[in-house]
């Protein structure tokens, strides 16, 4: 709230007024608001209690209005916000005037913000996550009421209030992650650039007047799926015939996917990179790489991982390159022919075995995965031979 309390304060004054409050602190006064009147509610019916020791401590219609109220859901608006809000405020802190916001104070204001002692000294990434952990021990605190109470349809009905809460937790959670991939997915469009096929390969020859005609290029899309989940990446090393190349690899749950870094000062397509937000459940790695201007330009197509063999390369083959941490990918087309080749050097032993481990884990959940579908397919009825 003094964060917020500040940031109003401010654009009365007419400061920061493009600063959205609802993307930075969602429906924050609503959920103060509803917090603490169940917190005064609750606190005055256990002191009832203690000053009239006769009187029981009655918890069932407390709960009732609260929990089977506005408490959960306002929880539940502010968390499925915390993602963008997180995001929003990182694109935020690159800029001067928000910062002596966060930190300092302007000169008509003093000690306020992260200067605040009722902050204890933490910034404002650390206490926009508070409400999340409050909403998960809100099952925890109804657990411990449930053990102490002793009338049995109050503890029937405590019962079901936890398990309504745990299963709400639950679904937020499921909400939340796929919001999180959507943001993560999002900026990977952004930075992944997909070149035109005779540009990648200087092989295929295309004349001026039908490369508009070619010129749509659909493999933007492919990362647009909302089911595709990204399960490891990082920066490697790829060897050529005359030249080591710095490549950033990304492994899905379908393909792996190998780009060259460029470090250009702007972005593909020469927007500003510095006006680029970067999303905060991305690599570290890449996120720096980000703010520095850098985007990744796809070296190759995608990869399945039916069509991928992994091949771990023996320090003894490669001591004539120098190359230290090496493994080989393969690319097969349908037929079983080799297309492509990739020699990879990793910068450490551990970092290749964890790549290795984790391209043999995503193809045998891949192959797995595969096979299901099409037992289910071949488990239906045959279609009748009149049709």
């Amino acid at each position: 709230k003094i964060f917020m309390n500040t940031l109003k304060y401010l654009q009365s004054h007419e400061l920061l007024l493009d600063v959205d409050l609802w993307r930075l602190f969602a429906n924050l006064d609503e959920l103060n608001k509803i917090s603490l009147s169940f917190l005064k509610t609750f606190f005055e019916t256990v002191k009832e209690h203690v000053s009239k020791s006769d009187s029981p401590m009655d918890f069932s219609s407390i709960l009732r209005k609260f929990f089977q109220g506005d408490l959960c859901p306002s929880h539940q608006i502010y968390c499925l916000n915390y993602t963008s809000a997180v995001f929003y405020l990182e694109n935020l802190r690159q800029r001067e005037d928000f910062g002596i916001y966060l930190k300092a104070g302007f000169p008509c204001l003093r000690q306020w913000c992260e200067q605040n002692e009722q902050c204890k000294r933490l910034h404002l990434p650390e206490l926009l996550i508070a409400p999340l952990h409050r909403l998960t021990r809100y099952p925890l605190l109804l657990n411990n009421i449930w053990k102490r109470s002793t009338d049995e349809t109050e503890k029937g009905f405590i019962r079901s209030l936890k398990e309504k809460v745990e299963k709400s937790i639950r679904d937020l959670e499921g909400k939340v992650k796929w919001l999180d991939n959507f943001q993560k997915f999002r900026q990977l469009q952004e930075v992944i650039i997909w070149p035109q096929v005779w540009d990648r390969d200087k092989r295929f020859f295309v004349p001026e007047c039908l490369k508009q005609s070619l010129r749509e290029n659909g493999s933007e899309n492919i990362l647009s799926s909302v089911n595709r989940l990204l399960l490891h990446e990082g920066r490697l090393t790829l060897a050529e015939s005359t030249r080591l190349l710095d490549v950033y690899l990304f492994l899905f749950d379908d393909f792996l996917l190998i780009t060259k870094i460029k470090r250009n000062k702007k972005k593909y397509g020469g927007a500003d990179a510095g006006l680029i937000p970067v999303c905060p459940s991305l690599a570290p790695d890449l996120q720096s790489f980000i703010r520095e201007g850098g985007f990744c330009t796809v070296l190759d197509q995608p990869i399945p991982l039916d069509r991928l063999i992994l091949k771990n390369i023996d320090p003894v083959h490669v001591t004539v390159f120098n190359l230290r941490n090496a493994f080989l990918i393969q690319h097969e087309n349908r037929y079983r022919q080799c297309i492509a080749v990739f020699l990879l050097q990793a910068q450490t032993e551990t970092a290749k075995k964890t790549w290795m481990s984790q391209i043999e884990m995503a193809i045998s959940s891949y192959t797995t995965q595969h096979k299901t579908k099409k037992s289910i397919v071949f488990c239906f009825p045959a279609e009748s031979s009149e049709i």
